[in-house]
Order: C-alpha cells, then structure tokens, then sequence
C-alpha cells in the first residue's frame, strides 16, 4: 500500500512562498513610501504666523501646516499603497499558480506515468517536448530508466522462457522413458540398462544447465567474490586437461602460445571462462580441425585469445552467440551442452571489469577475445 501524501502539494508550496515573498516586499516599499511622503511634504516653507490655509477642506494654522500635509500625503500613500498590495499579492499568487502548474506538468506526467506502470505497460512514455530545463532533464531520465527497464524485463521473460524449454527437454526424455520402460512387462535387463543411460544423460543435462544458471545468477547479481592473483596461463592449462581428452578423439590439432598472463580475480570463475572456451572451441569444431589459444600480458590489459576451425557462422549473428542458448547462431537445437557458456563468459569478465568480442574465421569457426585487467605488481 503506498502512503498518501501529507500537506501541500510541490505547487501550492511555491506559490505561498512566492505571494509571501512578494507581500513582505510591497509591506517594505509601503512603509519606506509612506515615511518619504511624510519628510517630503512637510519641509514646506515657512507662512505668516497667524495665517490659515485650507488643507482637505479643513482650515489649518499656518504653524502647523507641515504637519497636517504630512499627515494627509501619508493616508493618501496609504490608502492607495494599500489597494496596490492587495492587486499585487493577488496577481502574484495567480501568476505562481499557473506558471508553476505549467513548469510543473511534466513532474505530474512523470507521477501519472510511474502509477500506469505496470510489467505489461512498460512501452509508456512521458516524452517531453518543452523547455529543456531541469525538468525535462528529470523527464528524459525518467523516459531512459523505463528504456532500460523494459529491456532488463524482455531480457527476464526470454531467459525464463528459454530456461523452462531447456528443463523441459530432459525431464520430457525421463518421463518418457520411465512410463515406455513400465508399461513393458516384458522389460529385460537390457532394456532396462537403455532405459538408464537415457536417464543418466538427461539427468546430467539438466545438473549442467542448473549449474550453468546458478553461475550465471551469481556473477550477474553479487559480482566476484573472493578475489586473488591469477595466472591465465594456469588457468588454461587446468582447463585443458579435462578438455584435452575429447580433442584428441575428434582430431584436433592444438597449438599453445600461453605466455604470462597475471590478472587478479576469482580463480574459480576465471576457470569457469577459460574452460567454457576451450569447450565450445572443441564441441562446435569439426573433426579433425585446429584450436589456438594464446595468453598474453600488455601494459594495461591481459589478454586470452580461443581460436579454432568449425561450421560458417553469419558475421551478423555473432553478437547473439553471448545471449543464453545460443548455440554457434542456432537457438536450442543442439543435443550437446547448455548453451550459456559465452553467456558465462561475458558475465565474469564483465564483473572483473573486462570486455570480451568474438569474431567469425574465414571458411568457418570463431575466434573469441577476452581482455582482463593487468595485474599490478
């Protein structure tokens, strides 16, 4: 429930202020006026004693005509100064009240825009077109959050939906494969065997694309953690190991150029990086292909290159290889990994404040490019 609000509106607050201020200026030029009249009128000259002078209407004396034109200019300053305080202060405050509604309009489009708001109607926006002052400042701003704000949203929904599709698929496989196996009285050990790879693969699947997830959601939401010197180099050559393996069963031919590269970071994530790397470079290669890693340290930046042969990739479609479930530009149809693995990538290098590119060989395969920063010794 959200509170109400409590006293005068932003409106009505600056026009008391400024009728305020207004009518204890008027009161001063009142009084200063009023005091000027008297001094002025009553340094007349001097009259024969004894002579009398009508002032008003009313016969004075001569020895007390200053005083009497005093007293009569100061109630006429006064009662005139006192019909233009109150046209003053009255059109001050009607002045106030309409232009500050008007300067105001886009801060009530902002609250009236920030009440319509919904996750369904996040495609409203206040578009102000006057006065570029601090106001339609605050509205741009306002107009650039919800931007970013229905992209963070669309991202949301497309990463879920893409995620439930993902569990999806391996719960589908066992579920099926446990109702065909029980509906087969006839089931032998054999059967039974298939019937448990199956569900071991699917289950290893789904432990892969969870694990993945829960990786991806720390990085994204706490950052690094635990933070130390790192030498990519190590990092590669650990990763190789339980990659090498696969390599070697499809033919590929690696080449290393892994030169010093210190970085200070999260070690686990940063072998989370390399390792995602030399897989994809392996699983999406072709038999009998070639794989290129170089690590290398610059003055500013450390830098770990993964290249490698593989299918033609569209130049235009490599951006969309670091979204979730994207796999070499095909959207969840791979048999093999989870598809976050770039996605991975880009979320720890970013949190170690680096930056990460891709790039298309010629005649086939990806070459992917992560710049760290160097490690100050």
């Amino acid at each position: 429930m959200t509170g109400r609000r409590r006293g005068p509106g932003l409106r009505a607050r600056i026009t008391l202020l400024t009728t305020g201020l207004v009518a204890a200026v008027s009161v001063l030029l009142l009084w200063l006026g009023w005091l000027l009249a008297g001094g002025v009128v009553a340094s007349v000259p001097s009259l024969p004693a004894g002579s009398t002078v009508v002032v008003g209407g009313v016969p004075v004396a001569a020895e007390k005509l200053a005083e009497a034109l005093a007293r009569d200019a100061r109630e006429r300053v006064l009662l005139a100064g006192s019909v233009a305080f109150v046209c003053v202060v009255a059109a001050t405050a009607l002045l106030a009240w309409v232009i500050t509604g008007r300067v105001l309009r886009p801060l009530r489009e902002v609250t009236a825009t920030a009440h319509r708001l919904s996750v369904e109607s996040m495609g409203e926006r206040i578009g102000h077109r006057g006065a570029r002052d601090e106001v339609a400042e605050l509205a741009d701003t306002f107009d650039a959050m919800l931007d970013r704000l229905q992209a963070a949203f669309s991202a949301q929904r497309q990463f879920v939906a893409n995620a439930s599709h993902e569990l999806r698929t391996p719960l589908a496989v066992i579920r099926t494969e446990l109702e065909v196996t029980l509906a087969d009285p006839a089931a032998d050990e054999a059967e039974l065997r298939r019937m448990a790879e199956v569900v071991r693969a699917a289950t290893l699947r789904a432990g892969q694309l969870v694990e993945g997830l829960l990786v991806l959601a720390r990085t994204d939401s706490l950052g690094v953690g635990v933070t130390g010197p790192v030498d990519l180099a190590t990092v590669v050559a650990g990763a190789w190991r339980s990659t090498r393996a696969e390599a070697r069963l499809r033919g590929i031919t690696a080449h290393f150029n892994d030169g010093p590269a210190p970085v200070v970071g999260d070690a686990a994530l940063l072998e989370r990086v390399a390792g995602n790397l030399l897989e994809n470079a392996v699983r999406h290669n072709v038999d009998g292909g070639w794989l290129d890693v170089r690590t290398q340290c610059g003055p500013q930046w450390t830098t770990l290159v993964v290249g490698s042969s593989g299918h033609p990739i569209d130049p235009d479609r490599v951006p969309e290889l670091f979204e979730p479930f994207r796999r070499g530009g095909v959207d969840r149809t791979a048999h093999t990994g989870t598809g976050l693995g770039l996605s991975i990538v880009r979320a720890v290098v970013l949190a170690h404040g680096g930056r990460v590119s891709a790039e298309p060989v010629p005649g086939g395969g990806l070459t992917v490019t992560v710049h760290l920063p160097v490690a100050r010794g």
